[in-house]
């Protein structure tokens, strides 16, 4: 897969979703209600906020705890005013990463985040210092099964709009979209009877830089651990590690 980004289909296939749903609940219920502050509490007529909840939906959040974080969004529910902010660096290897995040105290995260990064063997660079490498774009994993073919899935992802489809991975079709169009696309797949796993946005890498034994070790590492800090909504890297290592990591 090189040339895209490894670290959404490792992190479905880890199975780390699942084993944390509270980390997961805890950053789409700040996403579902930064999202209402700033687009409105109506799901159809605020593009984002739709994603929020259908993320929060697909990962099985009581529907209580969707409409309370709407309500806090609104101002209907005291809450809390969490702030966007982006982080850039280098990994093990030097490897480029990318973080969003929403946090309430920026003060206390940044040297947080900093201290992620040079406990891994890497460090945190000025905005800018690796963005160029990415592209943003829509990504749709498709698990694959015995019912469609490839070329019956790239057929179908086109029709509804998709730009690419991707079947390097073993496991699953990636299929990629424009940001704006990865929902409704995702719909359509969806309606056409077939099953998506993950749609999100995506940041894909230009290029890709190779990691191997220790050091992709040192990578997959920093990945997990801010994955796990409760202010990072999405994290992205240009690493490229065998597949044959990640089965056995």
């Amino acid at each position: 897969m090189s040339g895209h980004n490894k670290w959404s289909t490792i992190k479905h296939k880890k199975g780390r979703a699942d084993a944390k749903r509270g980390k997961i609940f805890t950053k789409l219920i700040r996403e579902i209600t930064v999202s209402a502050k700033e687009g409105g509490g109506d799901p159809d007529g605020n593009p984002r906020l739709r994603a929020a909840v259908s993320a929060a939906k697909a990962a099985n959040m009581p529907a209580d705890n969707i409409k309370r974080a709407i309500q806090r969004g609104t101002g209907e529910l005291p809450g809390v005013n969490y702030e966007e902010i982006s982080f850039e660096g280098y990994g093990p290897g030097g490897a480029a990463v990318m973080l969003e995040l929403l946090t309430d105290n920026r003060n206390r995260t940044t040297p947080e985040i900093r201290h992620l990064f040079s406990k891994s063997g890497g460090n945190l660079g000025e905005n800018g210092c690796v963005s160029w490498l990415f592209t943003r774009r829509g990504l749709i994993l498709v698990p694959r099964s015995a019912e469609m073919d490839e070329d019956e899935v790239l057929e179908l992802a086109l029709e509804a709009g998709a730009e690419d489809l991707d079947s390097d991975d073993e496991d699953y079709y990636r299929v990629f979209t424009a940001p704006e169009e990865l929902h409704q696309v995702k719909e359509q797949i969806e309606e056409a009877g077939v099953v998506v796993e993950a749609a999100q946005i995506e940041m894909e890498p230009s290029s890709t830089t190779r990691l191997e034994g220790k050091t992709a070790q040192q990578m997959i590492r920093l990945m997990e651990a801010f994955e796990d800090h409760d202010d990072v909504q999405n994290v992205w890297s240009n690493f490229d590690i065998d597949d044959e290592f990640l089965a056995g990591e």
